[in-house]
């Protein structure tokens, strides 16, 4: 049985299930992180309202009853939920005037202002398998959070436009302790403190190249070689891949090297092709941003209390929760996946869970309600990484569907 793995951002739709007895007892082409987010498909399928077991419309009764009651309720879009169930969510935010919000605010806030403060040069991942003949992993090495990105997209497959592993230039460039890939015919080191001005004498010198036929001879950093940007500058279709969500952020890093990178792909537009793609964490996050820019013109930190969405990026949901700018939560999908500083501070609040394993995972909640994983129970859509749509279809039965639970919620506020 076909299935499509949301693991990671790579959202690989080559996964060949075997079920036996309505549980998984194999992910053949599944990476060992893919494996684990499978599992065996069990999943729990309780109803808790105030710690105690309850109906269906007992709880969507009282979630009702805790959404009404607040002035300034929040949604949160958690993953492990399709597309259709993040609409019905973000519907209910408007219908209550309240805020809603995604992980994103928490990860990938600074990937998502630098491109819209200066736009950004992206492709679909079949366009970096089938054209990039250079690829630069800065900072990031995919083996570990991003097992298949290596086999399925570059440098290892053959493209259209390009062969398979050895018509490939690979650099790794490394940032303090973030490591590129090991297998790299260049490798460069660049410390933390000096990122952002290496990656704005690369522009410069990049964008001087471009109008004067030249590229400048040194580079002020010292961290990189000229060599190595015109090794970049050789190739006929260049991708940077960047880690958007790192999972270890203890070394500090500059806050403008999202803005840096982005310009720095921008600037070698002039004299090759170049892509920046962001990498990107598992559950359908790319879609969560999609469809809150699709209903409300915005990817994240949306508010509705004056009847219209207004975007409030820095007064996010863990802004909003700290400052005591919040009186009610609705968190839909997988509360492990929440930023566990902006569980504990929910703790303290009424708060209605939706989502795969939500008495497992939030039983302090006055209404936790198990729901089905999308991709593995219940059917819908999910985006990738670069933003491709991807239908994702259950394999085995299991919890209600998260769409459909929220829609009735929606239903009777």
């Amino acid at each position: 049985m076909l299935a499509t793995c949301l693991g990671c951002g790579c959202v690989c739709d080559d996964i060949q299930l075997h079920v036996e007895g309505n549980r998984i007892v194999d992910a053949h082409n599944a990476c060992p992180l893919g494996a684990r987010w499978f599992g065996d498909g069990g999943a729990p399928s309780r109803i808790l309202v105030r710690g105690r077991d309850a109906s269906l419309d007992e709880a969507l009764t009282g979630a009702a009853d805790v959404l009404r009651g607040a002035s300034r309720p929040l949604v949160l879009l958690a993953p492990d939920i399709s597309c259709e169930a993040q609409r019905s969510a973000i519907a209910i935010a408007d219908a209550l005037r309240g805020t809603v919000d995604s992980v994103t605010s928490a990860t990938a806030i600074a990937t998502l202002l630098a491109a819209q403060e200066g736009g950004r040069a992206s492709a679909t991942l079949g366009e970096i398998r089938n054209r990039a003949d250079v690829v630069v992993f800065w900072g990031v090495d995919p083996s570990r959070r991003y097992p298949r990105f290596w086999s399925r997209y570059a440098p290892e497959p053959t493209g259209v436009h390009v062969g398979g592993r050895l018509s490939r230039t690979i650099v790794a460039v490394d940032v303090g302790s973030a490591r590129g890939p090991e297998d790299a015919d260049i490798r460069v080191a660049v410390m933390p403190d000096r990122e952002v001005t290496t990656l704005t004498e690369l522009t410069a010198a990049a964008t001087a190249g471009d109008r004067h036929g030249h590229h400048a001879a040194t580079l002020r950093s010292g961290q990189l070689q000229p060599d190595v940007l015109e090794t970049l500058l050789r190739g006929k279709y260049l991708a940077i891949v960047t880690d958007a969500e790192p999972d270890d952020e203890s070394e500090p890093r500059d806050e403008g090297r999202r803005a840096a990178l982005a310009a720095f792909a921008q600037a070698l537009n002039g004299p090759t092709r170049c892509a920046l793609i962001s990498l990107r964490g598992g559950g359908n996050r790319s879609g969560a941003d999609a469809c809150l820019t699709a209903q409300t013109g915005y990817p994240m930190a949306v508010d509705f209390s004056r009847g219209y969405p207004r975007y409030r990026p820095y007064d996010n949901a863990g802004v909003r929760v700290a400052r005591g700018m919040v009186d009610a939560v609705l968190i839909v999908g997988s509360v492990a996946s929440v930023p566990p500083a902006l569980i504990a501070d929910v703790a303290r609040l009424p708060t209605v869970v939706i989502g795969p394993r939500a008495t497992e995972q939030a039983p302090q909640a006055v209404v936790a309600i198990d729901t089905g994983v999308v991709g593995i129970h219940e059917s819908g859509t999910a985006l990738r990484l670069d933003d491709v749509a991807l239908p994702l279809t259950g394999t085995i039965t299991g919890p209600p569907a998260t769409f459909e639970v929220v829609a009735a919620l929606a239903g009777r506020l």
